[in-house]
C-alpha cells in the first residue's frame, strides 16, 4: 500500500518522466555557463539544478491539482494519479506546498536579487496552468516560466541581469513556444472538446508553418547571443546540430499524427543539449 502510494505520488511529481526537467535545464545551463565564462561554481550549479527539480515537480503537482477535471477527459492524461483517484486533491496541494518550500530554501542560499527574481518565477511556474483557461498562448506563459532560470542565474553569477540575459530569455521563448505547440497539436482533438486553448488549436492548419518560424527565430537569436558574448566555431556547430534537429521535427510532425507530435517535442530534450554542447565546448576548448 506504501509502494503504491509513493508511486502515485511520484506519477504527480513526474519523476518518471524527466523530459520536463531537462527542458527546464538546459536553458538554465546556459545562462550559467554564459554568466560565468564557463566556470560555473559548485554550489550554484548544484542550488539551480536542484531548485529546477524541485520547481518542475511542484509545477506539476499544481498542474494536476488545477486540470483534474479536465484530464480525466483527454486520454493522454486520465490515468494521472488525480483523475482515477489514486490521491487526493489535497495531497496535491501539500505535495506542492512542499516543493515550494524546498526551492525557497535552495534560494535563500543565494544573493538577495536572485531570491527577489525567485518570487516572480514561482508565480509564473504556480499559475501557468490557469492560461490555457484564458488565452490561447499558454504556451508563450510557458516559455516565460520555463526560461526565468535564465535571469535568475546571471543575478546568482554576476549580481546583474544584462541585457545578454534578455536575448537568451527571448530565444528560450520562441522555443518553448515551438516545442509546446507540438506537444498541444498532440491534444489537439481532445482540448477542442474540453473546451482547452492552445497555440496549436489557434495555429490551425498554419501550426508546422509557424513552428518553423519560431524555430527559426529561436536559432537567429540564439545566434545574436554566440555573436555578443563573443562565442566560437563550437557554439555555432551546436546551432546548426540544433537546426537539423529541428528540422527532423518538421519532418515528424508532417501527417500531425499524436504521437509522432508528442515524439518531436520529446526530441527538443537533444536541441537544447545541442546548444548546450556548444556553449560547453566553446570554453572547453580551444576555437
Amino acid at each position: 500500500m506504501i509502494l503504491k502510494r509513493l508511486k502515485a505520488y511520484a506519477e504527480l511529481t513526474r519523476l518518471q518522466r524527466p523530459i520536463g526537467s531537462l527542458l527546464l535545464l538546459w536553458p538554465t545551463w546556459w545562462a550559467l555557463w554564459l554568466a560565468s565564462g564557463g566556470v560555473p561554481d559548485l554550489k550554484t550549479l548544484t542550488v539551480f539544478t536542484a531548485g529546477v527539480l524541485a520547481m518542475r515537480s511542484a509545477g506539476c503537482a499544481i498542474n494536476d491539482y488545477l486540470d483534474r477535471d479536465f484530464d480525466r477527459h483527454v486520454a493522454r492524461t486520465r490515468n494521472r494519479p488525480l483523475p482515477r483517484g489514486a490521491i487526493r486533491p489535497v495531497e496535491a496541494l501539500v505535495v506542492c506546498g512542499l516543493l515550494l518550500a524546498v526551492s525557497l530554501a535552495l534560494v535563500l542560499t543565494q544573493n538577495r536579487r536572485t531570491v527577489e527574481l525567485a518570487v516572480i518565477g514561482a508565480l509564473l511556474a504556480t499559475t501557468y496552468p490557469l492560461g490555457k483557461r484564458l488565452t490561447h498562448l499558454p504556451q508563450l506563459y510557458l516559455g516565460l516560466a520555463f526560461g526565468w532560470g535564465i535571469p535568475m542565474a546571471y543575478a546568482a553569477v554576476q549580481d546583474k541581469v544584462p541585457p545578454l540575459a534578455w536575448l537568451l530569455l527571448l530565444a528560450n521563448v520562441f522555443w518553448t513556444v515551438a516545442y509546446d505547440t507540438f506537444y498541444a497539436m498532440a491534444d489537439r482533438a481532445d482540448d477542442l472538446k474540453i473546451g482547452v486553448k492552445s497555440t496549436a488549436i489557434l495555429f490551425g492548419e498554419d501550426d508546422r508553418l509557424i513552428v518553423g518560424v519560431l524555430q527559426a527565430s529561436a536559432l537567429g537569436t540564439l545566434a545574436l547571443v554566440g555573436w555578443n558574448a563573443g562565442l566560437g566555431v563550437f557554439f555555432y556547430a551546436g546551432l546548426g546540430v540544433a537546426a537539423l534537429l529541428a528540422a527532423h521535427q518538421q519532418y515528424l510532425t508532417r501527417h500531425r499524427e499524436p504521437a509522432a507530435c508528442f515524439k518531436a517535442f520529446v526530441a527538443n530534450n537533444w536541441f537544447g543539449a545541442a546548444v548546450f554542447a556548444g556553449i560547453a565546448l566553446h570554453y572547453g576548448l580551444p576555437a
